[in-house]
Order: C-alpha cells, then structure tokens, then sequence
C-alpha cells in the first residue's frame, strides 16, 4: 500500500486514510518475530546515521523560522539538532533493539476450578497517534518505541519543526523499507493545519491510543477533546526536598543540577523546599543562584537572602522551563508533603536527605509518578530508566504511570486452552 495518501487534504478524510493505512500496517507488524523488530530498528538507525547532513540541513531552516517567530530560548533549545544530537537519537533507537521485547510474554496464568489453563498475554496495542511540539527528536523516538512493540504510528509534530520532522521521518522509512517492513506502519501528517489534531483526536476506531507531547495548551486540548484513550502529563512541576539531614554538598550538587543541566525538560526542578531546620539553606540558595538561575523565595527565603525576587502565588504552580526556580522554607516532612500535595503535578519529586525514615515516608507519600531520594529530578527519563527512548511521561493513574516505553505501549488478551469444556 503506498505511503502517500491520495485524498484531498481535508483532515477528517486524510486522518482516516492515515488510519487505513496503519491498520493494515499493524496487522503485519503483530506476525514479526522480535528478531524481524531488532533488525528494522538496526536498520532504521543506519537510516538516521546516513541522513545526517540532510537533518541539519531541514533543522537549520527550522530554527531560522522558529527564531524570526520569535520562540523562546527554551522552546529554540528543544528544537536545535545538533550531530551529538543526530547522533544519540540513532543510538536511541538502536538501543530499543536491545530491550525485552514484551510482546507474547505471559503476564500470568491460572487454572480455576473449570479446567481451562488461562493465561494473559502481552500483545500491541495497534495503531498510536503522537501529537508533540517542538522536539524533532520525538518522530524517531516514537517511531522506534511503536515498532519495537508491535504499533503503527501516526505522528502528527509541530509546524515549527516542519522540516526536520520531515527529514528525519524519510530517514525512518528508508531503514524501514530496507529491512523489509510496511512504510506505512511509520507514518507522518503531511499537513500543518490544526484541524488535523482535532480529526486525530475524533479518531475512534482510526486511532487506538493518543500520546501528547508539547506545552500545556497542547496537552490540555487533547485531556479535552479526545474520544480516544489518553497517555499524558500536563505540567512538570516538580520539587525537590532538602531536608534538615541532608549533607550540604550533594544538596548544592543535586539542586543545581536538578534545575540548570537542562531547563527545558519536564523533568526540571521548578521549586526548591527548603526544611526551616536546614542549617546551610544560605548556601545552597547561593549556589542556586550563582548558577545563573533567578531566584523567586517566599518571605521566610527573602529573610536568608534579601535579595531574591519576591514569590508570588503563582510562582508555586508554575512550569517555568527556563533558568527560574522558586523557593519556599517548610516545616520539615510535614510541610514538604502538604506543599507537593498542594502543588505538584504528580511528575517528579525529589528529597534530599541521610535520614532514611524521613526519605522513606516520603518516597511513600508523595503521590508523583517518580519520586527520587539523593538524585537529580533530571534523571526523569526512559533512557536513564534503562527503558531505551521514551514515548513520555505519564502522570495518570491508568495502563502506564512515569517514563512510557516498550512495555507501556502493549495491553493483553486472555488466552484459554481448555479440553472440550462446556459451561454447565
């Protein structure tokens, strides 16, 4: 079946047709044997490797487009591909053939009292739809993760990164297409227009499941307005907790880190909790902020250090994605567990802290997909999860919870091996 949809570029129509195509796509993706999936994620690694004049070249005229659109620094950073960048990408979607291939492995099995050996087996899910913003990187993440599990897949990325999106999906398709697999079972939206998100989201029956990657607008419309089931996080805004036990120098270590390797990540810290019986609060506030990070505190940090900028109510629920942390003195564990309570987003939280009772209540309590005791909120990622690329990070309570890979994109279905029972 050819890869180019030939259909009017109504969204509704080419949704479909995009559906169409995957279906038939995932229906042989199922038969493959993981030794077929290692081989077509090989190949489509090669692919990536190879192309990669040709990535930077469409990368370069993105970023100029995205600059004279005036996008910030951290949305240009998200969309800068650099040949470190091209580079792990390729090695990210190797490293899925790598992985355990969840696909036929038995979850559990029983024989209840009719006879009949009952087991549930890990299978696909069948065709994902990928809506993201920004990160070209995603299209060959998301790609590798859908074939690595057996999926066809839709992607939908940003205007914005239009033409890397583009380069980097050809680059799939040939290493596809090489390793004798359907072209279609990695498909791209041809189209720009956002009428294209809302027919991906009316997609039932066409799509199985939708993945949002992008800002909170993004994420939102789709919590709001799909018909199809829903992997997601909207906000990251995560905390990390530097108890009154908590050794001075990996606290500065971890706090920095946590926020300024990377600020554009979800995975970035957003507030720092200080324990009000922390005795060097002074000094990991300065290290913060000699970091070149802008400092927002509450009136209890402006009386350790005068000079930060005054936290407002907001500050507190607040995905900032750039170098600003704000900063608030609690009352030990308690007040650290009410503030995450109260504000978090159920992403990643961190405590920092030698005393393994109090780390312990609170990688108890806190109610975060990922929650960290001594480590960077950074580590926030499949890769580091040992999990390969990841599709996202999920913050729901349902099908899949933190970083979404392999495993995460299977369900299951009962098999039942009887001998000739009947149901009285």
């Amino acid at each position: 079946m050819a890869t180019i949809v030939d259909v009017e570029l109504d969204p509704v129509a080419l949704v479909a047709a995009l559906g169409r195509h995957a279906r038939v796509a995932a229906g042989e993706l199922a038969r493959l044997s993981t030794a077929d999936k290692q081989l077509a994620l090989a190949a489509m690694a090669k692919a990536i490797r190879a192309a990669e004049a040709d990535i930077l070249s469409a990368n370069r005229i993105d970023m100029a487009n995205a600059a004279d659109a005036g996008l910030s620094p951290a949305m240009l950073d998200r969309l800068k591909l650099t040949p470190d960048r091209i580079a792990a990408m390729a090695d990210g979607v190797a490293t899925i053939a790598t992985l355990n291939d969840p696909v036929g492995e038995i979850v559990d099995e029983t024989v209840p009292a009719n006879g009949i050996h009952l087991s549930r087996v890990r299978v696909p899910i069948g065709v994902i739809g990928i809506i993201y913003e920004s990160r070209p990187n995603v299209t060959a993440d998301a790609a590798a993760l859908c074939i690595g599990s057996g999926n066809a897949v839709i992607l939908r990325g940003g205007s914005e990164a239009v033409e890397s999106n583009r380069a980097i999906h050809a680059a799939l398709v040939k290493g596809l297409s090489d390793a004798g697999l359907p072209a279609d079972a990695v498909q791209l939206v041809p189209i720009t227009d956002r009428a294209a998100v809302g027919a991906m989201l009316a997609g039932e029956g066409v799509i199985d499941m939708v993945v949002p990657r992008g800002g909170k607008g993004l994420v939102a419309r789709v919590q709001a307005e799909a018909r199809v089931p829903v992997l997601a996080h909207l906000d990251g805004i995560n905390h990390v907790f530097v108890h009154a036990s908590a050794d001075p120098a990996m606290a500065e270590k971890i706090v920095v880190n946590a926020k300024m390797r990377r600020t554009g990540i979800c995975g970035a810290m957003e507030t720092l909790l200080i324990d009000r019986d922390y005795a060097h609060a002074a000094d990991l506030i300065a290290a913060l902020a000699a970091s070149g990070c802008e400092v927002r505190g509450d009136e209890a940090a402006r009386a350790i250090e005068p000079a930060l900028v005054p936290a407002k109510d907001a500050d507190w629920d607040t995905e900032y994605l750039e170098a600003i942390a704000s900063v608030r003195v609690v009352d030990g564990l308690d007040g650290a567990l009410s503030h995450v309570a109260a504000h978090g987003s159920h992403h990643t939280d961190a405590i920092v802290a030698k005393d393994a009772a109090a780390a312990e209540r609170f990688l108890r309590e806190v109610d975060s997909a990922i929650v960290l005791w001594n480590a960077s909120t950074q580590f926030a990622d499949g890769g580091e999860f040992g999990l390969g690329a990841e599709i996202g990070i999920a913050t729901g309570r349902l099908h899949a919870r933190g970083p979404v890979a392999l495993e995460g994109l299977t369900t299951y279905k009962w098999i039942g091996r009887g001998a000739g029972q009947v149901r009285p």
